[in-house]
C-alpha cells in the first residue's frame, strides 16, 4: 500500500511539473490552444460535410444501376453500402473509421464487385499529384508575392508600382476558369506550345510530362499572386510610414539598410498571414484548376466522386482538404509569433 501511494504521488508530481512547464511556456500554451480549436473546427467541418453529402440527390447505386433498376436490387445494394442505416449511426461509424485512418470503401467499388478496395489506397495517387502541383506553385508563389509586393510598396505611386499593381489587380480579380481559358487560348490555340489538358495515364508521375504542369501552375499563380501582391504592397507602405523608419533615416542610416533591416522585417509578419491565405486558396482553387485541365489530382477525384454520388469518397476528399486548410492556419500563426517578439512578450 505504501509503495502504491508513493507511486501515485510521484505520478501526480510528474503531471504537476509537466503542467507547470506548459504554463511557463506561453508559445506552447498557445500551440495547444490552437490545436484544440483546430480539432473542434475539424469536428464541426466533419458534421457539415456529412450533412452536405447526405442531401445530394440519389446515391451511387442509383447512378450506376440507373433509374430503371429493380427496387429489390437497389434495396439490397443500399444494405451492402450501409445506406439503410440512420444518419447518426453512419456518421459515428465514419468518424470512428476516420480517426483510425480508415475512410471506408468506395461505393462504386462495392457495386463493381471489388468490396476490398480501400478509399485510403485510392487517395494516395491523387494526393501525391495534387501535392506536386501545389508544391511547385507554393515554391514560386512565396518569393513572387513577397518580392513584387515589397517592390511595389517601395515604389508606391511611381511607374514601377503601376506596372506591378495593375496586372495584379486584373489577375487577382479573374476567376480561375477565365484565367485558364485565356491561357489555353494563348499557349495552345495561338502558339501551340502547351497541351490544353494534362495527358497523364493512371499512376503516371506528373514529372514525366512537365508540360502538363505548366498551365495549371500558371493559372494558380496568376490568381494567388495577383491577390497577394496588393496586400503585401499595402503592408509595406504602412511600415514605411512608421515613426521608427523616419528616425532611422534621420540618424543617417542608408536607405538600403533601412529597407532590408527594418522595413522588410516588420512587413514580413503580416505578409506571413497573406501567404497563408494564398496557400489556403490553393486548397480550394486546386479543385477548379484540376477540373479545367483534367489533372488527375484530389480535385478531379472529388469532382468524379460527386458525379457518381460516391458519398464515402466525397467525404474522405473533403475532410482531407479541410484538415490541410486548418493546418496551414495554425502553422502561419506560429510563424508570426516567432517573427514578432512583442507577441511572445504579450503572452507571458
Amino acid at each position: 500500500m505504501a509503495i502504491t501511494t508513493a507511486t501515485t504521488a510521484a505520478e501526480t508530481a510528474g503531471l504537476g511539473e509537466r503542467s507547470a512547464a506548459v504554463g511557463r511556456h506561453p508559445v506552447l500554451r498557445f500551440l495547444l490552444r490552437r490545436i484544440g480549436a483546430g480539432i473542434l473546427t475539424l469536428l464541426a467541418a466533419s458534421i457539415l460535410i456529412f450533412i452536405a453529402t447526405n442531401v445530394l440527390p440519389g446515391n451511387a447505386a442509383e447512378v450506376i444501376l440507373g433509374r430503371s433498376a429493380q427496387p429489390a436490387v437497389l434495396h439490397h445494394l443500399d444494405g451492402e453500402l450501409g445506406l439503410n442505416r440512420s444518419e447518426a449511426a453512419r456518421y459515428v461509424s465514419w468518424l470512428n473509421g476516420m480517426l483510425h485512418g480508415n475512410f471506408g470503401t468506395s461505393a462504386v467499388s462495392v457495386i463493381e464487385g471489388r468490396p476490398d478496395a480501400s478509399i485510403s489506397d485510392s487517395l494516395g495517387s491523387p494526393l501525391a499529384d495534387s501535392g506536386i502541383l501545389a508544391g511547385i506553385t507554393a515554391v514560386l508563389l512565396i518569393p513572387l508575392t513577397l518580392g513584387l509586393g515589397a517592390l511595389a510598396g517601395l515604389r508606391a505611386g511611381r511607374r514601377l508600382d503601376q506596372l506591378i499593381s495593375l496586372p495584379s489587380l486584373v489577375a487577382g480579380g479573374l476567376p480561375e476558369f477565365v484565367t485558364g481559358t485565356v491561357l489555353i487560348f494563348f499557349f495552345f490555340t495561338l502558339l501551340n506550345l502547351l497541351p490544353p489538358v494534362a495527358l497523364l495515364s493512371p499512376g503516371q508521375s506528373p514529372f514525366s510530362s512537365t508540360k502538363a504542369l505548366v498551365l495549371p501552375v500558371l493559372t494558380l499563380l496568376a490568381v494567388a499572386v495577383g491577390a497577394g501582391v496588393r496586400q503585401v504592397r499595402v503592408g509595406m507602405v504602412e511600415v514605411l510610414q512608421q515613426d521608427f523608419i523616419l528616425f532611422a533615416r534621420l540618424n543617417g542610416i542608408s536607405g538600403r539598410r533601412v529597407v532590408l533591416r527594418y522595413a522588410l522585417r516588420n512587413a514580413l509578419a503580416p505578409s506571413v498571414q497573406i501567404i497563408a491565405q494564398n496557400l489556403q486558396y490553393l486548397v480550394g482553387g486546386i479543385i477548379i484548376v484540376e477540373s479545367i485541365y483534367s489533372y488527375p489530382g484530389i480535385g478531379t477525384y472529388l469532382v468524379q466522386a460527386v458525379t457518381s454520388r460516391d458519398v464515402n469518397e466525397v467525404q474522405a476528399a473533403a475532410i482531407i482538404l479541410a484538415s490541410l486548410y486548418i493546418g496551414i492556419n495554425i502553422v502561419a500563426d506560429l510563424i508570426v509569433i516567432f517573427l514578432v517578439p512583442k507577441l511572445r512578450t504579450s503572452m507571458a
